[in-house]
């Protein structure tokens, strides 16, 4: 019985071990958990570097690989035969045009030959251009194609017969009916555009820029002038003739059309020196959103044949393009006086040949109601009557020197940001000025200022506009005898 009772005592032993080891187990497992799931954590951030990685290549080789298909079309287009240029003559239909190819096509290859292949050349109409005084004629035939090739000198030939040259190819000129491209806006085949024809079945796939020598691109004026009608005094007829002619065409066209009456082209600025004549052509390149290109007729004047009428189309070509658009020709009267006999051998008939092409471009069959031409000139009984008659010239407005209300105001105008003393009679100096024009009002102004320097004032009085007067009107007044006694 004690030994039964003893035994009964131990029996719960047991039971507190199998708890310990549930507990531990159930620690080992957290453990294991905990560990298995930062092992996963870091598993996820390594698999999105990875990913961004991947991706970061994959837009590499996706550049790398427009690149390299970009290359591709290069190389294909370079490996291409060269295409023909030529000029659109007329639109025939919706899919086909009149072309009129280029004669000469230059080819800038630099070959050695034997004689044999030369002559194979020659009989399909290629040239080897070597520099020899037999080639001297091809060269000026060929003229501005071969200028921006280095034609090489004769090389002695050797045994072999090897020269060295230029490759040119001869092409009978020609109009030819040609197919136009999908990709090519038929709208935009105007009658002489340059355009680019296939080696091999002259379709028309390309269209090429106007050429337009870059002396005519620097005649158009980029920065639009400051100056405007406010700032013009005494010329408010003159700027009320030239707003009807100028600018209501190119505003409101709509306004003309409704008439029925042809919108004015042309505008004449004609009279003395220093009356504002490009001054209100500033202006009016101020108040119109347009083009403006300004040209001096001098700059027409060329020295060889035919550059005077090609720079006088080329700047129609880019007025065209840029309209609408204004070209002011100021001095016109060095390019458009009247013709004289031929034969006198002083260059006038290249100034004359200059005019045709103006008088042509002004009332021929590509005339524009986009285009306005304003001239000026000091000279107008010298100007050819082809030149004055309306329908290239519709309003000739004449600027004479200012009266005395006029010459007050512009004196009123230039010295509005003067520094003056007070009780300054503008009205008598503007009297004492009989006959001067506003140039010469405006250097008024500035000598009044530079007599107040002079005498170091930071103001301008009666005196000096006086003192002025009699220095720019070159009248000897008692002031200015004072003065110059000073001066000694």
């Amino acid at each position: 019985m004690a030994t039964a009772a003893i035994e009964t005592k131990q029996q719960p032993a047991p039971a507190l071990s199998m708890e310990a080891c549930s507990s531990t187990r159930a620690k080992q497992g957290e453990g294991l958990r905990q560990y298995y799931l930062q092992h996963i954590h870091d598993l996820q951030l390594e698999v999105r570097q990875k990913s961004h990685n991947l991706s970061r290549l994959e837009a590499e080789r996706n550049d790398l690989n427009s690149k390299v298909r970009m290359l591709k079309e290069e190389l294909q287009l370079l490996q291409e035969a060269g295409s023909y240029v030529g000029e659109v003559v007329k639109v025939m239909g919706k899919s086909k045009v009149l072309v009129k190819r280029m004669m000469y096509q230059v080819s800038a290859i630099v070959v050695y030959a034997t004689r044999a292949w030369l002559r194979y050349l020659r009989k399909f109409s290629y040239i080897l251009v070597d520099g020899s005084k037999s080639n001297r004629r091809l060269e000026k035939r060929l003229g501005p194609r071969l200028s921006r090739f280095t034609v090489s000198r004769d090389v002695e030939i050797g045994g072999n017969g090897m020269v060295l040259g230029l490759v040119v190819k001869v092409h009978p000129e020609g109009k030819y009916v040609v197919d136009i491209d999908k990709n090519i806006d038929i709208t935009k085949l105007t009658p002489s555009t340059r355009v680019a024809l296939r080696n091999d079945s002259y379709v028309l796939h390309l269209v090429l820029p106007s050429k337009v020598d870059p002396l005519v691109n620097l005649m158009k004026v980029e920065k639009v002038p400051d100056s405007t009608y406010d700032m013009i005094g005494g010329l408010d007829q003159q700027i009320k003739e030239i707003k009807e002619v100028i600018e209501l065409p190119i505003k409101h066209p709509e306004l003309f059309e409704s008439l029925g009456i042809a919108q004015p082209k042309g505008v004449l600025l004609y009279g003395p020196p220093g009356t504002g004549k490009t001054l209100l052509a500033r202006a009016v390149a101020h108040h119109t959103d347009c083009t403006f290109i300004r040209v001096s007729g001098s700059e027409l004047v060329q020295k060889y044949i035919g550059e005077g009428s090609r720079m006088v189309r080329e700047l129609f070509v880019m007025a065209r393009e840029h309209a609408p658009s204004i070209i002011f020709m100021d001095e016109i009267d060095s390019i458009g006086s009247a013709r004289m006999e031929s034969g006198s051998g002083n260059g006038d008939s290249e100034v004359q040949r200059t005019m045709l092409e103006l008088l042509n471009q002004l009332d021929g069959f590509e005339a524009s109601n986009k285009i306005k031409v304003l001239m000026a000139t000091n000279r107008i009984d010298i100007l050819d009557q082809a030149l004055l008659r309306p329908g290239r010239i519709d309003r000739k407005i004449e600027f004479p020197n200012p009266n005395g209300e006029s010459r007050w105001d512009i004196l009123k105008i230039h010295s509005r940001r003067m520094n003056l003393m007070r009780g300054i009679d503008l009205k008598k100096i503007a009297e004492k000025m009989n006959g001067a024009s506003g140039a010469e009002l405006k250097a008024v102004c500035t000598e009044a200022g530079m007599f107040a320097l002079r005498e170091r004032r930071v103001h301008v009085t009666q005196d000096d506009f006086e003192m002025a007067v009699a220095k720019v009107m070159k009248k000897d007044t008692e002031k200015n005898m004072s003065l110059r006694k000073l001066w000694k």
